[in-house]
């Protein structure tokens, strides 16, 4: 047992004893047998995937990680799209009859009452992705998203900039108020006013953003600088930005938030927060077989926390105020 608990990359093994049965792998030239593996199963676990979020870039990224980890471990990923406060019922009802073992909830279904409410009643673990504020009823990884928007913003101000705009991302999402609050937040610090009128509501699409920008920079002052919420509101603020002759950044810097593949297929690539969604997908699955295999067993089985690391990257979108010297 402990020895197959190394091989499918569990987590509750001692690091001593992981890197002893590691050696011994090693040392024999051992491969497991996916077919073997198979049979003495009667079948591979069924990871299920709830998917709404209106980013394509984001849900591409978290495709990638969870196939992966699941092609590594054996499981297979059954993928679901569900309808926001729509079609979350018909959509958890479809997955429980495709028998599935677990459930992964990207935003925004992470933070969905009545998503998390029907998996726990039908004794379903899951593992909510990037929820600012996870039910304690269900695993969880994400990054601290109000400490990433306060490091932005605090470094637009190192740059000179003085009004600087933020586009909000969907309400229905405990990460876009911990945004907010982290560029307010970094604002008052510097002992910079909050001005209402440099906040704009964007839902993390490309059409929202574009929205967002021509509200914005129809001021009569205009911002120097744009912090958008995510990256594909960032990349419309750009193109808002060349529609109306400016230049990115001599005449206005432009920021996201998540460094998907967006962020480096736009002109100027983006200066954004990286969230690591392949990385984060890829461990929720582990932790989520995890979950399954105490289920299985009939083991006591306690909601993990996970909060990963994010960094700040530079690219061509941001630089000092026009009128810095």
């Amino acid at each position: 047992m402990t020895v197959s608990r190394v091989v499918n990359g569990e987590r509750n093994v001692r690091e001593a004893t992981r890197k002893r049965v590691s050696d011994a792998i090693r040392e024999l030239g051992y491969a497991p047998n996916q077919a073997a593996r198979s049979l003495a199963s009667a079948q591979s676990l069924k990871i299920g995937l709830l998917y709404s979020n209106p980013s394509a870039a984001y849900l591409s990224e978290f495709l990638l990680g969870g196939l992966d980890q699941c092609s590594r471990t054996g499981a297979q990923l059954i993928v679901e799209k569900c309808e926001p406060e729509v079609g979350e019922v018909a959509a958890i009802e479809h997955m429980l009859v495709s028998g599935v073992d677990g459930v992964l909830l990207p935003p925004p279904l992470c933070d969905s009452a009545l998503v998390i409410e029907r998996l726990k009643a039908a004794g379903l673990p899951a593992v909510a992705v990037a929820s600012g504020e996870p039910s304690p009823s269900v695993s969880s990884i994400r990054i601290d998203d109000l400490a990433a928007a306060q490091a932005m913003t605090r470094h637009l101000i190192d740059l000179g900039h003085r009004r600087i705009a933020f586009v909000r991302g969907h309400p229905n999402q405990t990460a876009s108020r911990l945004r907010y609050e982290g560029y307010v937040q970094a604002l008052r610090d510097s002992d910079l006013p909050l001005d209402e009128r440099l906040v704009a509501q964007g839902y993390f699409t490309y059409h929202s953003g574009l929205d967002a920008a021509d509200q914005l920079l129809s001021l009569r002052q205009r911002p120097t600088a744009i912090f958008a919420s995510n990256d594909d509101m960032a990349a419309a603020a750009i193109a808002v930005a060349h529609r109306q002759g400016l230049d990115v950044p001599r005449d206005l810097t432009i920021v996201g938030f998540d460094d998907t593949a967006l962020a480096t297929t736009v002109w100027p690539p983006l200066t954004t927060i990286r969230q690591p969604v392949s990385e984060m997908s890829r461990e929720a699955v582990s932790i989520l077989l995890d979950a399954v295999r105490r289920n299985t067993e009939g083991q006591p089985h306690l909601a993990a926390r996970e909060l990963m690391d994010f960094a700040l990257i530079r690219r061509q979108s941001d630089g000092p105020p026009p009128n810095a010297a």
